[in-house]
């Protein structure tokens, strides 16, 4: 594009004066000093030299005519204007850094970064992942189990999956990005054969009181399923606690007590038999409890190559795997 062309396509609002804006480099050592709490900090970060540090943030006083940092013996205090004025760089630095590897990102189609609940990973997606790295040649892909959504928006990853219960907390989707939801899962209690057989029978929900339930962090996910099929009992409920899903899953093909899971994670335990569903037969059980799989992606990165790929590739394995779990369209 020619300079005449680039000058009419470009936006017409006049540039700020030069006296307005601050050398850039020192901008973002006040932005580090305010953030790390120190100038020392600061230096480390930005892997300036300390003497650097200082004369840039000087040069931000000296330009503005304030004062904004006061130096105390537990470091960097900022002033009032500086607390004013750091809230508008950090916000500044904070939309340039996102824009800048939105930017990248927009041409990037040979990387996928995938974020999921560790259960998913290790139970179900690593058996399966193989076929889709051989369809993909070349992706780079990078799979992180991880309990926290990540921020899509500040570019972390490019696809979170999430399993969400009916009777737990919503998920809330922001309005830059899409859910896609793959299956509609059933939540059932799990155990092996040899357990049950070693315990009272179990005839309704409430019989599970009296067996070793085993737990993710607390008590809660038992005590919402057992509500689900009308069990309030006050009773405390006991059992260890693993923190994970995954943990408690591998736990009861052990022996070691009963867990609670998805089906679409323990589908293959259950079609080989290692484990069997409580209750799958008996009306007490019914309706079963039913959670929802979400897919999730950045909406200006839904339609990016290595994303839909995967997406159609995810869709297309649990409409063949578990047709019944498709939720309707």
């Amino acid at each position: 594009m020619s300079e005449d062309r680039l000058q009419q396509s470009s936006v017409t609002t006049p540039l700020p004066s030069r006296k307005a804006l601050p050398p850039f480099e020192a901008l973002r050592a006040f932005d580090a000093i305010a953030r790390l709490g120190g100038v020392r900090r600061a230096a480390e970060y930005l892997c300036r030299d300390h003497g650097v540090i200082s004369r840039h943030l000087r040069t931000i006083e000296e330009w503005t005519g304030t004062r904004l940092i006061d130096r105390t013996p537990g470091g960097a205090v900022l002033t009032a204007d500086g607390l004013r004025y750091h809230k508008i760089v950090a916000g500044a630095m904070d939309a340039i850094a996102n824009g800048t590897v939105d930017l990248m990102r927009r041409g990037d189609n040979h990387r996928l970064r995938i974020r999921c609940m560790p259960g998913f990973a290790l139970n179900w997606l690593s058996a399966r992942l193989g076929d889709f790295e051989r369809s993909h040649p070349g992706l780079d892909l990078e799979i992180r189990p991880t309990d926290r959504s990540p921020d899509l928006l500040s570019n972390h990853a490019d696809v979170d999956i999430r399993f969400v219960a009916e009777y737990g907390v919503q998920l809330e989707i922001p309005p830059e990005c899409r859910s896609v939801e793959f299956a509609s899962s059933p939540i059932v209690a799990v155990a092996t054969r040899d357990y049950l057989a070693r315990f009272p029978q179990i005839r309704e929900p409430r019989d599970l009181l009296k067996h070793q339930l085993m737990h993710e962090d607390n008590f809660d996910r038992w005590r919402n399923w057992l509500a689900s099929h009308h069990v309030y009992d006050d009773a405390e409920l006991t059992g260890p606690r693993l923190w994970q899903g995954h943990l408690t899953l591998d736990g009861a093909r052990h022996g070691r007590g009963v867990a609670l899971t998805n089906y679409l994670l323990a589908a293959d335990d259950l079609k080989n038999r290692s484990l069997v569903e409580i209750g799958s037969e008996l009306p007490s059980f019914m309706p079963r409890a039913l959670g929802i799989w979400h897919l999730i992606t950045k909406l200006d990165r839904t339609d990016a190559s290595p994303v839909r790929h995967f997406r159609e590739w995810l869709l297309s394995v649990v409409r063949k795997e578990h047709p019944q779990l498709v939720p309707p369209t």
